[in-house]
């Protein structure tokens, strides 16, 4: 049986209702998977009327009752916004609701009631505005699922970037990363690439955080000092990393190949080659988690909320990659 994934619709007045119209127009998704919508009703109508894509809308309590067929969104309604929306004002009410399909999706999935849980894009000032004080996603599904040890991925199809540290200023990245937490993000990305990807002997490199690697410490010292250590202890516990390489170099053998993925030091450090490739169809998926969870990588584009121009690409792709993974993990599970 095709697994069923479940989909929050991301922030009502963002172009979260509009790309998973859009998305679940495709047919093909109904070919890997069962998909499940976590929203509202009234505005996935209004953004039906702005895209042009017109579907039926089969509201469910639970997955039993679903029709998992082309033509038909299986929605699970929780909440009852206003209809047409005010595109791309968010309010109160509309950080609620995105917050409460978050968490929803994630005890689904905790539940076993679903097999993986892709979410939309949301607003992390809209999220703070509605009482929930997370800076993502991220935070919010580590401290539900009672995870200690996860790391953000954004993965393409030519490139798969695992971070060490997350959203944080520049200027705090030197103190925060550590041994430690370059070894558990090498232990996490290695688990996961051969569990959720499939890939059964993965290749890891990591960047080093200065120019020319730290040029043997003329320019910073902390690969010497820190990461080569981690390194080190990876290789030991049979995980194929290598490095630290330079990081304006390292990206473009990580595009032709030559790796299965790549540990950044920082958020931009990672994720500006990442999307230069992938800005279309990337995806962020959040590892160490009991659950799988892909997401978009990008926003909620509040400028584009309501024309009915948003680009759905990527959750497509996300899509994809949770049901891969949750087939994947069928097959290694016990």
């Amino acid at each position: 049986m095709k697994p069923i994934v479940a989909i929050t619709m991301g922030d009502p007045v963002g172009i979260g209702p509009e790309i998973t119209v859009k998305a679940l127009s495709d047919p093909s998704i109904y070919s890997i998977c069962q998909p499940l919508v976590i929203g509202d009703v009234s505005i996935l109508e209004s953004a039906m009327a702005v895209t042009g894509h017109h579907l039926h809308i089969r509201e469910i309590q639970n997955t039993g009752d679903g029709r998992f067929q082309p033509g038909t969104l299986n929605l699970l309604p929780l909440s009852r916004l206003s209809a047409p929306p005010s595109w791309g004002r968010p309010d109160t009410e509309t950080g609620k609701a995105m917050v409460h399909y978050i968490l929803r999706g994630i005890d689904m999935a905790m539940a076993g009631d679903v097999a993986a849980l892709v979410t939309g894009p949301i607003n992390k000032y809209a999220m703070n505005l509605s009482g929930y004080h997370y800076n993502g996603h991220t935070e919010l599904l580590a401290e539900r699922t009672g995870t200690k040890n996860y790391i953000m991925m954004l993965a393409g199809d030519r490139i798969r970037v695992s971070l060490v540290t997350i959203h944080t200023a520049l200027r705090n990245v030197a103190d925060l990363i550590s041994t430690e937490k370059i070894r558990t993000t090498l232990q996490v990305t290695h688990k996961a690439l051969v569990e959720r990807f499939g890939i059964p002997a993965p290749t890891i490199a990591v960047a080093g955080l200065n120019p020319h690697a730290g040029e043997s410490g003329m320019f910073g010292d902390e690969e010497e000092r820190i990461l080569q250590p981690a390194l080190e202890q990876a290789r030991s516990e049979g995980i194929d990393a290598k490095g630290p390489f330079p990081p304006d170099t390292l990206f473009y053998h990580a595009d032709q190949g030559r790796f299965d993925a790549v540990v950044a030091m920082y958020h931009d450090q990672g994720l500006i080659p990442f999307k230069m490739r992938h800005f279309e169809d990337g995806v962020n998926t959040t590892l160490g988690l009991p659950i799988i969870r892909t997401s978009v990588d990008h926003g909620t584009a509040y400028e584009l909320a309501g024309r009915g121009l948003a680009d759905h690409r990527s959750l497509l792709a996300a899509i994809r990659m949770a049901a891969l993974h949750a087939e994947n993990t069928m097959k290694t599970s016990p």
